[in-house]
């Protein structure tokens, strides 16, 4: 297994920016060909992908620089970080889809307060409540909605990442 993953983890850099712009491509797919609008958490997990790539393009650079073969396994630390946050913000979209706790306010049913006649205009007359609910899986596959497939996913790149760090610290 080890000799299957060693091509990748020693280019996690561009292996990271590959993932992410293949993650935001798929999402732009679904959005596109699919017509699943992104709801408010989507749009922060795609937000996440956005910053992969870019840290990951600067550190394919950095990695280069005179003193950088010594940063090699902070970048992968950082991109592990990052895929991290973002399995935690994708177990905290699906977790309001499934109800398990509620999302936020500005897209989901479970806000607070009293529901009557003007409130309910007040809403739909303010720009606080725009586009798709979060607490709603527009999309299942497996039993996983897309924030519970990111999650997967994301944890996995956060675990290559590690493994990638740690294979950095071996070569020193």
């Amino acid at each position: 297994m080890n000799d299957v993953l060693r091509p990748f983890l020693d280019r996690w850099r561009l292996c990271s920016l590959v993932a992410a712009t293949a993650m935001l491509s798929i999402a732009h797919a679904f959005e596109t060909f699919g017509g699943l609008a992104p709801c408010t958490l989507c749009l922060r997990q795609r937000e996440v992908y956005w910053a992969v790539g870019v840290f990951a393009a600067i550190f394919m650079v950095v990695v280069r620089l005179p003193d950088g073969p010594r940063l090699r396994e902070a970048t992968c630390w950082v991109l592990a970080g990052l895929f991290l946050f973002g399995a935690g913000l994708a177990v905290y979209h699906a977790g309001a889809e499934w109800k398990f706790w509620p999302g936020p306010t500005a897209c989901s049913a479970a806000g607070g307060g009293q529901v009557n006649a003007a409130s309910v205009a007040a809403m739909l007359n303010s720009h606080s409540f725009q586009g798709p609910r979060c607490d709603e899986a527009p999309w299942v596959f497996a039993g996983l909605s897309m924030a519970g497939w990111n999650a997967v996913i994301s944890l996995v790149l956060a675990a290559l990442s590690v493994a990638a760090a740690f294979r950095e610290r071996s070569k020193r």
